[in-house]
């Protein structure tokens, strides 16, 4: 396995800058996000560390050279946005930013690239999923025949004016069973991430036996159940009152067994720590350290 981190958390540093602290830090490699310029949705999102428009041969070998300089590979480019949104003119230009993002990836020599199904938060589980039989299999495709691998992140995106449905189908086991039976392409599988599991109070490990095939990439974030909270305020309030987003270490992931599951799954990809831990977001330095908190966390599992 290789260790590394997701690009957003230091969105005010240039690539760079990035590589070279992934370096200092004995990162092996970094999930680069690929936003389109301008755009700013949320918090950790809008973050563009490789500008994909009109994305040229000349800037990937530059950016390759850069990879080589600081000896910090690109685990997969990102790129986290509502592809089904109900919004018909965001949706395709989601789609069409995608495509770019797929497009970019074998020019820089990598296989991968992470996203979201998306869905319409307004509407049902079967629309949102006859909509995904309508417009993923083309994307897909369109990995296919550019050798790109798509892992899909298992993040709800559940907040208070997404609830109950969340912005992306892709939260569960029971549908992501689905999801695969529609599309069976090898190029389709999981960027899979524990904190979301444990956030809708669900088993984190026990999926990646019957799921590991599956498994592209990995997010490290970890995620704390506040019981008194959810004692108080019970299971039908959107999840984050009574759940936070943490460092590996700081909440309730088991790393070393949701490591080891993996290996006995046979996945040797990138472990990426993804972090949105309020506690270490006062300012640069704060993230930083949340970075190297997590590396010492994580780097004796997968040493």
């Amino acid at each position: 396995m290789q260790l590394g981190f997701v690009t957003a958390i230091l969105g005010d540093l240039p690539l760079e800058q990035v590589l070279a602290y992934a370096a200092s830090e004995g990162y092996q490699c970094v999930e680069v996000m690929c936003w389109p310029q301008d755009v700013r949705d949320r918090r950790y999102g809008g973050v563009c560390h490789i500008n994909v428009d009109g994305f040229t041969q000349a800037r990937a070998d530059d950016i390759r050279a850069l990879c080589e300089k600081y000896r910090v590979g690109i685990s997969a480019l990102g790129y986290y946005a509502n592809a089904l949104c109900g919004d018909t003119g965001e949706a395709e230009m989601v789609r069409a930013h995608f495509r770019k993002v797929i497009d970019a990836a074998p020019l820089l020599g990598l296989a991968n690239v992470n996203g979201f199904i998306g869905a319409d938060h307004h509407a049902p589980l079967e629309e949102n999923f006859k909509k995904y039989e309508q417009v993923w299999p083309d994307i897909i495709r369109h990995a296919e025949e550019r050798g790109v691998k798509i892992g899909i992140e298992n993040c709800p995106m559940l907040f208070a004016r997404t609830w109950p449905f969340g912005v992306n189908l892709a939260r569960t086991p029971a549908i992501w069973r689905r999801m695969f039976e529609v599309i069976q392409s090898p190029n389709f599988g999981l960027n899979y991430d524990p904190s979301h599991l444990v956030m809708q109070l669900m088993d984190p490990i026990a999926p990646i036996r019957e799921f590991g095939p599956r498994i592209f990439h990995t997010h490290a974030k970890d995620m704390r159940i506040d019981f008194h909270k959810l004692n108080d305020v019970g299971s039908l309030e959107p999840p984050m009152l009574r759940s936070t987003a943490k460092i590996p270490g700081f909440g309730d992931v088991n790393w070393g067994q949701w490591i080891g599951a993996l290996t006995d799954a046979g996945y040797n990809g990138p472990v990426c720590v993804e972090v949105e831990d309020e506690a270490f977001s006062e300012d640069l330095e704060a993230r930083k350290r949340s970075l190297r908190i997590s590396r010492n966390v994580l780097q004796p599992l997968i040493a």
